[in-house]
């Protein structure tokens, strides 16, 4: 069976870093490689803290020979995907399976359009509240990775699959392998349209999605509007998923923070186009309707705008 134990990672953000000091606790650490440049490169290698623990993982700068990586694994944001593909480009091999922990649903076909690769999984991230600040990552609940091919049949997993199940095992991260992993990556879109969009514009931790009645409701707005739409493409989300994703946020540390949050109190461009926006350009392709969307959307660019005033 195919093995893995080298492992590649471009963006040791917060995800990123949470992910891959549990994996430094169970298999070596020479094994783990972290993709950076210039001045990201020099920072990390004076280490990296996680749950005020210092990890120290050898870095790589894009233009350094390397072996291909069994596992390659992206966790930067979306509009640093393509930069990420070049600069991981001489760790990737064609036995190299490639995860993708970005938040939407297309980055799968960026980066198999990048490296002409049938290795790419689909995978994301359920679960986890860590928070990045300038003393380093800390979370509270670690969550899990779900991950696959487009359809995972029990018992009968593709070799790629199996082998990255075997080494989350070996790693100590939590797993799921669902059996239609369209659907899994559209209900975390969902999720993240609600929560953190809402979130960015109210400057409010997972504590108010949970005991505000009105933050609550906007976030389940905002969901429902991504569910009308997730039918005319084939994925058919509803209440209940909005209930189970609400579920999962309540569960998650009460002064987490979500990752637009963090973005915008730090003054930096989000995610907003790949939420919201997703959900505006396809409600309009649709003929459905997406008011609190497009008001989230007008907000936060706005904010954007705002950051270089401050």
């Amino acid at each position: 069976m195919k093995r893995i134990e080298s492992v590649s990672l471009v963006g040791l953000g917060a995800v990123g870093s949470s992910y891959l000091s549990r994996m430094a606790k169970n298999v070596p650490v020479e094994s783990l490689r972290v993709i950076a440049s210039g001045a990201r490169a020099e920072r990390y290698r004076g280490g990296v803290s996680v749950n005020g623990e210092l990890f120290f993982f050898p870095v790589y700068e894009p233009g350094d020979e390397a072996e291909p990586a069994d596992l390659l694994i992206f966790a930067v944001k979306n509009n640093q995907l393509p930069q990420a593909i070049s600069d991981a480009k001489r760790h990737v091999g064609p036995d190299t399976v490639i995860l993708s922990l970005l938040n939407g649903v297309v980055s799968e076909r960026v980066i198999a359009e990048g490296y002409g690769s049938g290795n790419v999984l689909c995978s994301h991230v359920m679960g986890l509240d860590a928070v990045r600040t300038e003393d380093g990552t800390a979370y509270e609940h670690l969550g899990y990775i779900s991950f696959g091919e487009r359809v995972n049949t029990p018992g009968a997993y593709s070799e790629n699959t199996l082998a990255v199940a075997e080494f989350f095992r070996r790693a100590g991260i939590p797993y799921r392998i669902p059996e239609n992993m369209t659907k899994e990556l559209w209900l975390k879109f969902m999720l993240n349209v609600g929560a953190n969009q809402v979130s960015a514009v109210l400057r409010c931790p997972y504590r108010a999605i949970r005991e505000s009645q009105r933050v609550r409701g906007l976030v389940r707005e905002a969901m429902a509007e991504a569910a009308a739409v997730s039918a005319y493409e084939g994925v058919c989300l509803g209440e209940d998923d909005i209930d189970a994703c609400l579920a999962i946020l309540d569960k998650l540390s009460p002064q987490g923070k979500t990752s637009m949050l963090q973005d915008v109190e730090a003054g930096r461009r989000t995610e907003v186009d790949v939420f919201g926006g997703t959900v505006v350009s396809l409600a309009a392709r649709h003929g459905v309707p997406a008011p609190l969307n497009e008001t989230l959307v007008s907000l936060i660019l706005a904010m954007e705008e705002t950051f270089g005033l401050r």
